[in-house]
């Protein structure tokens, strides 16, 4: 028994140990940080600072797409569901033969932030440069690299796809590469921080009491226009967390300026999307995220 048991800690460890951990900002060019801008930097303040990470999830070469993606784990803008919610879909996307990085964001909570709202989509918009900049070391395409986001990372998905302000102060050739992502692939997102919001992740990313113009603002189906990438949508109609009108409203923007995409609504799941979903309907989702990524491979 013992035996097992140590075999089994050995192949979970090398399963772990296989992803790669990249540190894509550039040293000391991270903005957005009290600490980075501090002048007086105290050495165990700067231990314990957390920069944001990718862990790259790369198929065989010889199953190897040009196709990758980003995936934005969820948890309301307060933590970060990156086990189910964002480890599990990058390894079923290898199965695709699609690469795929998980982002490990700053939350807007963060005390060592100079403007909380900004600082996720500063680190996804930086993520994006850096693997289209690295795209070939990893024999992917610069241009084929979509963004996977979950309830409150279905909210930064969509918020990277729409606003074209670049963020991440990078210069020198950073400057040039595009912060826009290929496409999009939204689980129960976040979208409306008005009628149908989810409260928690209103309040993280904007405060107790943003103004009406934020709110407006930060709704991104208020964003959407004819230049968002194409997009998919999966939510639960039993969805209680973040109601499935989320989805409708972005969807109903897409369909308005002819942005091309798909929505499905099941009955049943909740505010989830697993791998290992068992549904006989829900888990459906798998095999019409395949087909849908794979007009997007042939475009």
């Amino acid at each position: 028994m013992k035996k097992i048991f140590f075999l089994l800690i050995i192949f979970i460890s090398s399963q772990f140990s296989a992803q790669e951990k990249l540190m894509f900002w550039p040293k000391g060019e991270m903005p957005n940080s009290k600490i980075l801008a501090s002048k007086t930097k105290k050495k165990k303040i700067l231990a314990e600072l957390k920069e944001p990470e990718l862990f790259a999830f790369l198929p065989p070469i010889k199953e190897r797409k040009q196709m990758s993606v980003i995936i934005i784990p969820g948890g309301g803008y307060s933590k970060l569901t990156y086990d189910e919610g964002a480890f599990q879909i990058a390894k079923w996307m290898n199965t695709q033969g699609i690469s795929a990085f998980v982002l490990n964001y700053r939350l807007p909570t963060s005390t060592d932030l100079i403007q909380r709202e900004i600082a996720p989509l500063q680190d996804i918009q930086a993520a994006i440069k850096y693997i289209r900049k690295n795209a070939e070391q990893w024999q992917i395409s610069s241009n084929l690299l979509g963004v996977v986001g979950t309830s409150a990372g279905g909210h930064l998905a969509t918020s990277v796809s729409n606003i074209t302000k670049d963020y991440t102060e990078l210069e020198g050739d950073w400057k040039s590469i595009s912060t826009i992502p290929d496409f999009a692939v939204l689980f129960c997102p976040v979208i409306d921080f008005g009628e149908y919001a989810h409260k928690g992740s209103r309040e993280s990313l904007l405060g107790e009491n943003p103004s009406t113009e934020k709110i407006t603002e930060y709704s991104m189906q208020n964003r959407v226009t004819e230049k968002t990438p194409p997009t998919v949508l999966f939510h639960n109609q039993d969805d209680t967390a973040v109601p499935p009108m989320n989805s409708i409203l972005y969807y109903k923007a897409m369909t308005k300026n002819k942005v091309k995409g798909s929505l499905f609504i099941f009955p049943k799941g909740g505010h989830r999307f697993f791998v290992t979903d068992k549904d006989a309907l829900s888990e459906n989702w798998k095999k019409l995220c395949a087909d849908w990524l794979e007009t997007i491979s042939n475009k």
